[in-house]
């Protein structure tokens, strides 16, 4: 493992190295001082953080709307947080509950889910709709990011 991490403040977008080896251990942006989140997590944020991290973030961002009544919503969240994991500091992975945040939802032009959506320097890089493999899903995820 490398000794650091990339991850993207979601405050401020800014890009920082993540310490490895001090997991349970708050670290926060060089930038703006806020906790940084754990590299390899899948993060909800509200809103306006969200939409600092897909306009400012130099990583690419994996966005998942999925609601909590989706039978395949279900049988993806144990693929995005595998990928999430393996792809720390390649890719940030954020999840919105479209029940919770349906607005949110409906800015980005979500009609069904699960729908993920990559995001790299402010430009949509691709956009899928429904449950795929977990091969499948990390091909598509690697294609676009």
């Amino acid at each position: 493992m490398a000794d650091k991490i990339k991850v993207s403040c979601f405050q401020c977008g800014a890009t920082n190295n993540y310490p490895a080896g001090v997991l349970g251990k708050q670290v926060v942006c060089g930038r703006c001082k806020t906790p940084l989140p754990v590299p390899g997590a899948v993060l909800e944020l509200k809103a306006d953080r969200l939409f600092v991290l897909v306009n400012s973030a130099r990583l690419p961002v994996l966005l998942d709307f999925s609601s909590e009544t989706c039978g395949p919503c279900h049988m993806m969240a144990p693929i995005l947080e595998r990928l999430a994991q393996r792809r720390a500091g390649e890719i940030m992975v954020v999840k919105v509950d479209i029940d919770r945040n349906p607005e949110l939802a409906a800015s980005f032009g979500i009609q069904a889910v699960p729908t993920f959506i990559i995001f790299h320097k402010q430009t949509e890089r691709g956009r899928a709709t429904g449950a795929m493999s977990e091969a499948d899903f990390s091909l598509w995820v690697a294609s676009r990011s």
